[in-house]
């Protein structure tokens, strides 16, 4: 697809079909970030993400040169940069902000508030994390509640979810981590999708960080806890701080413990410990 769009770009006889055909560009080069990424090659990533960048440059559309900008975002390094990328992050949505007036430009301002969010919480900056968080709240408030409908998905519940992944950056774990999960609806989104997982993973990072000392601690009025999968969470982008040794917990039934939650219309499982006794083997 995209050399083909290459191809009419340059082959374009008018000024209508170049615009479509850079528009379609920005918008393919948006999809190959996000694979490239989610596969984990972040060299291609970025390099789709420039792409998209070159071609909304030729467009001249702020709501374009947002969406590159977005990806972009995305694909900058984390380790030990994070403050590079939230001042990169409140550039880019400061200099969209006078160009949006319209729902789409609504969804695209509001997903680069979400990753300025994220990247302030990333340094421990609360203050600005919630800035960020608020701005977001406030634009996803002019928009339909519609994930699936919208741009990146942006809305109050993709806004909900983002929340738990800030809440998480800042160290909120336990009840707390409960209540910003339990304002999360998957009901609008795909049944299989990447914010899904990434959702239950920071809701697991979250929980994992408190001491837990019984699996009713979490469980939901008038359910009862079941064990969890044999296979454990294993480490990756999207999971950091999840246990993945067994617990040293003084009591058994915290080692041997599975925390889940019925919350948000479905279960949430999830294995934070494994028993290291003979009997659990």
């Amino acid at each position: 697809m995209l050399d083909e769009l290459h191809y009419h770009i340059a082959a374009s006889t008018d000024e209508a079909a170049e615009r479509l055909a850079l528009q379609s560009l920005v918008e393919a080069c948006v999809c190959a970030t996000f694979t490239a990424k989610n596969l984990n090659y972040t060299d291609l990533a970025h390099l789709a993400a420039l792409r998209a960048e070159q071609a909304a440059a030729r467009l001249n559309d702020p709501i374009c040169q947002g969406k590159a900008d977005f990806v972009w975002l995305l694909t900058l390094p984390r380790a030990g940069s994070w403050d590079r990328n939230l001042i990169a992050a409140e550039r880019v949505a400061n200099q969209l902000e006078p160009h949006v007036s319209d729902p789409l430009g609504l969804q695209v301002l509001g997903m680069i508030a979400l990753t300025a969010s994220l990247a302030a919480a990333s340094v421990q900056r609360g203050d600005t994390a919630q800035h960020w968080l608020d701005e977001a709240t406030d634009l996803a408030g002019h928009v339909p509640d519609q994930p699936m409908a919208n741009w990146q998905s942006f809305s109050t519940t993709n806004v909900n979810i983002w929340r738990v992944a800030v809440g998480v950056e800042r160290g909120e774990a336990g009840t707390i981590m409960l209540k910003l999960a339990d304002q999360v609806s998957l009901d609008g989104l795909e049944k299989q999708s990447s914010r899904r997982a990434d959702f239950f993973a920071d809701v697991g990072r979250g929980l994992a960080r408190k001491d837990l000392r019984t699996s009713s601690a979490l469980a939901a009025p008038g359910r009862r806890g079941r064990p969890a999968a044999d296979s454990q969470q294993r480490p990756g982008p999207g999971n950091r701080g999840i246990p993945t040794q067994p617990c040293e917990g003084k009591r058994p039934e915290v080692r041997n413990s599975a925390v889940w939650q019925r919350a948000w219309g479905c279960r949430i499982s999830l294995r934070t410990c494994q028993a290291t006794t003979p009997a659990s083997r």
